[in-house]
């Protein structure tokens, strides 16, 4: 410590436990929860696998009735040596017969059973005479672990855990540090809890984890047998309707077996990329799940591996006789991991498996009418009351069930359904512009055409929306003149603003299409459209948007969960995602949040789609999790028009692609000491224009004095060309002299300047040995908006 003792002052400006933490890339991290759900009314065990879980000491759960704590940190296992498995064995041989003289005197509770041995069936002891064991109790110590430490507390589920992976150590478990770790925690889900998705969160020392999703659930549960003998026994016919929890191991195939009567109509939905949307170390990036179903005599009768677009399957079954049938999980390439958990709702529930119309007017009366399994009303009310929320979603009540929910759109145009026959230029269906316009492709090879006059020189967008409504269609446009030339056409194109929703974020295949285009002169013009794979069917809907441009914008933040120490700043993302043409500057402010957070570099210049802000924290550290929200402000066509900003993580999918994930909420954590004082502060005019080719000098007043040395200041991600040439630690403020290559810098460009502080703290090796000096992160000053400009005759 004494190394740090110049730069103290700096050093308590700017730095925190969580940002140390973030520095040395030690945030904590959850990769799985299993189960990852429960049912209203009960009380659930979950088992949290993930990295830096040591001394969790809040759980934080979105949304209402649900409430959660942490019940034991489990560590890492590692494989143990042939005398600690010996000791070990014995341990629990002892521990098992202790525990089963207590229950024949009745001293423990009809609960617990013996512990199991080494061999999981019974009492394992090694050979050999009673002196040497009593030597070896003494010589032999097992590893520091949680587990391995408070084997007397243990309840028989953990002595199966223990027995199953210290002494049954699995050779096929790929090593995973971001999931090594795992942690216990007790979930209570009151009986009137809303059943859908939450976030779950555990907060450490280090900061808050990522979120994961938690699913609240209406059907009876239970986890698979294995591996450590906690659901239902192999072998077993369950009752259905039941929700299965399970896990794929290594080479793990797992089978569930369940009653049916001759002529139900069985829905077997699987959540299993839905909870974990990406993985960053796997192909296709997640976990492939696929369901067989087997009769009596062993045969297939039903197979899946996905359901339309989704690669999340769903089986549907009708029984043609009465009797066990056995249902089979496994991964599509026979890969398994801790972190490939499912769940599976398996009933004569009642699915929807598309609708039409995909949406409506706000504010008009829209039914659609719906098609699937176990459905008793064919017509589904769609709430289109005004609101900011475009996309929505709906469920259809049959009897005490809940279908799954389907998603549609509220639009703010004039609606219309199409008409057939309109397959061909001379009977296209006549529309006038603005216009949405609800169809569908009915057969493979069906195309709509829609005729309308046009203004020369005015502008048109043609939107469809099907893909991100769940349709299967993969849409082409075209836009068509009057004899028949082809002045514009679209087949794929990514619609940023679907990234606002969970499961539409997911797509992979952006199938929708989109064109603008300029109309050379007035007349009639007409617009087709197909599907480009030829396909068709009822299913295969549309919303098709034809109208002048509707300028717009939304916003995405990341991360959705932000450490931050007391007083401090830390970095965070706004990326904007522009709709029909809109240029115009955005203001970011934050909404109804608690006093003390302020915002530097709120400000978006117009055509940016990215910018890096900072948020400061108030100056008192809470023990509580705040949730915040984002929002921006722009002018639009001269009335002021503001757009809340979605949540959403920045993950990677199979070592190499990356995807925004939206979620429910943006969480906040406020960690270390009380500030003795404000940050930095940025000073002198702003934004500071730098000129391309010469210096400009930037300067944060210092709240604190005292000697600063030791510590060098960096740009964090740099705009193109622009650099530290120095920086001027002085009582009270410091200065920092930037560069802008010439040939590099981009004259016009705009946007923050975020700086990182560093020192350098030589390291020590084992034996106590100086080793090559580290560099450490202090944390980030407030940002500072800046413009790069043409080069200036003042500057040197």
């Amino acid at each position: 410590m004494k190394a740090l003792g110049p730069i103290i002052t700096l050093f308590l400006l700017l730095s925190s436990g969580a940002a140390s933490a973030q520095a040395d890339k030690r945030d904590p991290h959850i990769g799985y929860l299993y189960p990852s759900g429960g049912q209203k009314g009960t009380v659930v065990r979950v088992t949290v696998g993930g990295q830096y879980l040591r001394g969790i000491t809040e759980v934080v759960v979105s949304g209402e009735g649900v409430r959660a704590s942490m019940v034991r940190y489990n560590g890492r296992v590692r494989r143990l040596n042939g005398e600690e498995r010996r000791e070990l064995a014995r341990r629990l041989t002892e521990l098992g017969e202790k525990r089963k003289a207590g229950e024949k005197s009745g001293k423990t509770r009809d609960r617990e059973r013996p512990a199991r041995g080494a061999d999981g069936k019974g009492n394992e002891k090694r050979k050999g005479s009673k002196d040497k064991d009593s030597k070896e109790k003494e010589s032999v110590k097992l590893p520091n672990h949680p587990l391995l430490n408070e084997l007397e507390s243990l309840t028989p589920p953990e002595i199966e855990m223990v027995t199953h992976e210290f002494l049954r150590f699995d050779r096929k478990k790929q090593p995973n540090t971001q999931i090594a770790e795992t942690a216990v925690i007790e979930v209570t889900i009151d009986d009137k809890a809303l059943a859908g998705d939450r976030e779950l969160r555990l907060r450490t020392p280090l900061g808050l984890t990522n979120p994961l999703c938690f699913q609240v659930g209406d059907l009876p549960e239970i986890c698979e047998p294995e591996p450590y003998d906690t659901g239902a026994k192999p072998g077993t016919a369950l009752d259905q309707p039941i929700l299965l929890n399970g896990q794929i191991k290594p080479g793990d195939v797992d089978r569930f077996r369940f009653m049916a009567k001759e002529g139900q109509k069985l829905v077997i939905e699987v959540q299993a990329r839905h909870l974990i949307p990406y993985l960053a170390d796997a192909v296709p990036g997640w976990f492939q799940a696929t369901l067989a179903l087997f009769d009596e005599s062993g045969k297939e009768v039903a197979y899946v591996d996905d359901y339309g677009i989704n690669p999340d399957p769903v089986l549907f079954f009708e029984v043609p006789s009465t009797g066990n049938y056995d249902l089979e999980v496994r991964d599509s390439i026979y890969r398994g991991r801790e972190d490939f958990v499912y769940r599976i709702a398996v009933g004569t529930l009642p699915f929807i498996r598309s609708l039409f119309p995909l949406g409506g007017p706000a504010g008009g009366r829209t039914v659609a009418s719906i098609d699937g399994w176990n459905l008793s009303s064919f017509k589904l009310p769609l709430d289109t009351a005004p609101g900011t929320d475009s996309i929505r979603e709906a469920t259809s009540r049959q009897g005490d069930r809940f279908s799954n929910a389907v998603a549609y759109a509220v639009g703010d145009l004039p609606e219309c359904i199409e008409s057939e026959p309109n397959g061909t230029l001379q009977n296209a269906m006549k529309i006038k512009l603005p216009r949405t316009i609800n169809g569908r492709i009915l057969e493979p090879g069906d195309e709509d055409i829609f005729r309308f006059r046009g203004q020369g020189g005015a502008e048109v967008v043609v939107d469809v929306t099907g893909r991100r409504m769940n349709s299967p269609i993969d849409s082409l446009v075209r836009l068509i003149d009057s004899k028949g030339r082809v002045l514009a056409w679209n087949d794929d194109h990514e619609h940023k603003e679907q990234f606002l929703h969970r499961d539409m974020g997911l797509i992979t295949h952006h199938a929708d299409s989109y064109l603008r285009a300029r109309l050379p002169r007035s007349g009639i013009y007409y617009i087709q459209i197909s599907d480009s794979q030829r396909h068709g069917g009822p299913q295969y809907g549309y919303r098709l948007r034809v109208s002048p441009p509707q300028p717009d914008f939304a916003l995405l933040v990341t991360p959705s969960t932000l450490n931050v120490g007391a007083g401090r700043s830390m970095p965070l993302a706004v990326h904007v995602l522009r709709k029909d043409g809109f240029d115009g500057p955005i203001d970011l402010s934050l909404k109804d949040a608690p006093p003390g957070f302020v915002i530097n570099g709120g400000h978006v210049p117009g055509n940016c789609q990215f910018v890096r802000l900072t948020l400061t924290a108030p100056l008192k550290p809470s023990a509580k999790s705040f949730s915040l929200q984002f929002q921006g402000t722009a002018k639009i066509d001269g009335r002021s028009t503001s757009r809340l900003a979605v949540p959403a993580d920045d993950v990677m999918q199979a070592f190499l692609y990356r995807h925004l994930v939206p979620c429910q909420e943006l969480v906040v954590a406020i960690a270390g000491a009380r500030a003795r004082s404000l940050a930095p502060k940025p000073a002198g005019d702003l934004p500071v224009r730098i000129p391309a080719g010469g210096r400009v000098t930037v300067r944060y007043n210092l709240p604190r004095r005292g000697k600063v040395e030791n510590i060098s200041l960096k740009l964090s991600d740099p705009p193109q060309g622009v650099s530290v040439l120095e920086s001027r630690f002085e009582t009270g403020y410091v200065e920092i002299v930037l560069q802008a290559d010439r040939e590099k810098a981009q004259g016009g460009s705009s946007g923050n300047l975020i700086f990182e502080a560093f020192t350098e703290r030589a390291g020590r090796d084992r034996k106590g040995k100086s080793t090559k000096k580290k560099r450490i992160s202090l944390g980030v000053l407030p940002a500072v908006p800046f413009e790069i400009v043409g080069r200036s005759n003042l500057v040197p």
